[in-house]
Parts: structure tokens; sequence; C-alpha cells
């Protein structure tokens, strides 16, 4: 059975920084993608950054220069470091995981930035 577990979610203040991490379990083929998604009740989900078994990555253009995702491909995990937060961070982010065969999603976990 396939679990996600996120973790690194919380507060901060305008110009912090938090980091979020996945951890993917009960895989056993390979994981060409991982990433971040993020919501709010006023929009759709969408990308935040997703990075291939290699290290090619892609970012939404509201966090380039900002958020840096990467990947331990022997642990399964994909970390998001988010630097330079903005109140329009605010959301709850979704780790994403596609395999050949399945895409799964983690619970969620709340991130909040305010003064």
């Amino acid at each position: 059975q396939v679990h996600l577990v996120e973790s690194g979610g919380g507060s901060a203040q305008p110009g912090g920084s938090l980091r979020l991490s996945c951890a993917a379990s009960g895989i056993v083929s390979s994981i060409p993608i991982m990433g971040w998604y993020r919501q709010t009740p006023a929009k759709e989900r969408e990308l935040v950054a997703v990075i291939a078994s290699r290290g090619g990555t892609n970012y939404a253009d509201s966090v380039k220069g900002r958020f840096t995702i990467s990947r331990d491909n022997a642990k399964n995990t994909v970390d998001l470091q988010m630097n330079s937060l903005k109140p329009e961070d605010t959301a709850v982010y979704y780790c994403k995981v596609v395999t050949h065969a399945e895409i799964y999603w983690g619970q969620g976990t709340q991130v909040t930035v305010s003064s």
C-alpha cells in the first residue's frame, strides 16, 4: 500500500522560510516525477514545482527564484525549500508522485504566510 507523508507546513512571516518534505513508501517501481502543488479555496490546485528522476525541474513563474525543489531517489523523498515567502503563498500544499502506472497525492499540509 502506498503512503505519502508530508511534513513541514506551518506559519511564517512575509520574507520568511519554510521547508516541506514528502516521503513516499510502498512504491516498488521507479518514480519518474515528484512534485508539489497548492490549492486555496478561491483557486484550483496549481503546480508549484516538479522534479524528474534525473533532476530536471519545472517551477511556477510565481515561485521561481524563491522556491527550490529537490529529491532523494534512494529514499523516495521530495522536498520544497520555500524562501522569501509572500502572503499569496498561503495555501494547502500537496505532494504528488507519478509512477509509470499511478498518480498519488499526499493529504496536504497548510502553509500560512502572514504578519
